[in-house]
């Protein structure tokens, strides 16, 4: 069973004195159903399952009166094995998105205060699905995203006493050991080619075997077609699949822009903006803006009409390039350099994003002569984060840190951890404590 940190956020939500009911957020297959019901398990004496997209026929329990004393009695009907046992019963409302209603009704469950109740789903962030009654107030929200880094060490047998050895290491700019740093490095790019995607994990160590978690994202990537093709709109659809499937060309070009021109000779933003719109509310690739200053707050110099696209999952990226792209990574091969740079950026994409940094940000200039990867705002400022497949010169950040305005900055980087005046390295695994 994978272990993840989603799983301590349940239990806390649980022991709130004034507990409201729970959304559970993310793309299709990243672990939300899987959670909830090892939650369940361990934590209620009645579990009740309804997933609309699997039981449509269910979703004629919302239709009528959404007070919970009603629902029950059809409950009754409709699902006459369930349970509703006062203070032990987790009522779990699966792909949600699907039946309107009973998003609505969430505001009653959380009135009546009888029963946990937990919604999930893949496409809550699509507008034209939302119901006109949605229950502010009522919903706490968790956003789920497919395994970190951290969560893949679990996976693969790491203990908790050498990730704190590693964190140690961090907070201290001490080198690693030899010996743990060599590992780290192996399973960092073992993560670059699996990802996250729980199946795809569980493929991966159940055999030691690549091929059979290529497999899996490949059955992933047709699970998104799908995604795309079902709840897009039609004008959207076929666009958006285009986009979704540029990004590994987008992320090979040497300017990393995303370019409506790689998705189709001739394309525009007035063609496609709508569809990667859409990609983002589906929580199937995020943003990544161009800034026109480094300062703080760095969403008032947003450049809208030029940013990158980082796919949700990092093994999902490295899944759409050909299966040799896999192999250079795991070997460090130099013949696929012209992917190599994407993908690292893409990786520490992966990392941010599942530490909450969900609005990302770099700096590259017109002239192309200095670019900052990342922008990372804090209470200490911006703090800027240059990134390197391989461990060559960072001029951007040794530029960039001869500023006072900047107190320090990181290299992440195939190296150990260093310091030298303000700029610190972290090999590239630590990304997972930034």
């Amino acid at each position: 069973m994978l272990r993840r940190k989603v799983s301590d956020d349940l239990v806390k939500w649980k022991n709130k004195g004034d507990r409201k009911c729970l959304m559970l957020r993310g793309a299709r297959q990243v672990g939300k159903t899987f959670s909830a019901r090892a939650f369940a398990e361990e934590n209620f004496e009645a579990f009740i399952e309804i997933n609309f997209l699997k039981q449509p026929t269910l979703k004629d329990i919302f239709k009528g009166d959404l007070d919970v004393n009603s629902l029950l009695k059809v409950f009754s009907l409709y699902l006459p094995e369930a349970r509703f046992v006062q203070g032990k019963t987790l009522l779990f409302l699966d792909e949600i998105q699907e039946c309107p209603e009973a998003i609505t009704s969430l505001k009653f469950w959380r009135e009546d205060g009888r029963f946990c109740v937990i919604a999930s789903g893949s496409m809550l962030g699509i507008d034209y699905k939302r119901p006109t009654s949605y229950p502010v107030g009522s919903v706490d929200c968790i956003d789920m995203y497919p395994l970190d880094f951290r969560e893949f060490l679990w996976a693969a047998g790491v203990s908790d006493e050498i990730i704190q050895i590693l964190k140690d290491s961090f907070d201290s700019l001490t080198p690693v050991s030899e010996p743990i740093h060599k590992k780290m490095t192996e399973l960092l790019r073992t993560y670059l080619i699996t990802g996250g995607m729980p199946d795809v994990v569980n493929a991966y160590f159940a055999g030691n075997s690549a091929a059979d978690a290529d497999e899996k994202q490949r059955a992933v990537l047709n699970d998104y077609k799908y995604d795309i093709a079902h709840f897009a709109k039609a004008e959207d659809k076929i666009k958006a699949e285009k986009c979704y499937f540029s990004i590994p060309d987008q992320l090979s070009k040497e300017n990393h822009k995303f370019q409506y021109s790689v998705v189709e000779s001739g394309g525009n933003a007035r063609k496609y903006k709508n569809s990667v719109d859409w990609l983002s509310d589906a929580n199937l690739v995020y943003r990544c803006v161009n800034v026109s200053k480094m300062s703080v707050p760095l969403a008032s110099y947003r450049d809208e009409k030029n940013f990158r696209l980082y796919p949700s999952d990092i093994g999902l990226l490295t899944a759409m390039f050909d299966y040799s792209v896999k192999d250079g990574l795991m070997s460090g091969s130099t013949q696929i350099k012209h992917a190599k740079g994407g993908i690292y950026k893409a990786l520490v994409a992966d990392m941010l994003i599942k530490n909450g940094h969900t609005d990302l940000y770099f700096r590259k200039n017109e002239q192309a002569t200095f670019e900052m990867e990342f922008l990372l705002e804090t209470e200490k400022g911006v703090i800027p984060v240059e990134v390197k497949a391989g461990n060559s010169r960072s001029r951007s950040l040794d530029t960039m840190l001869k500023k006072d305005e900047y107190l320090y900055g990181y290299k992440l980087a195939d190296a150990n951890v260093g310091k030298v005046g303000k700029k610190i390295t972290l090999p590239l695994y630590m990304g997972m404590f930034l």
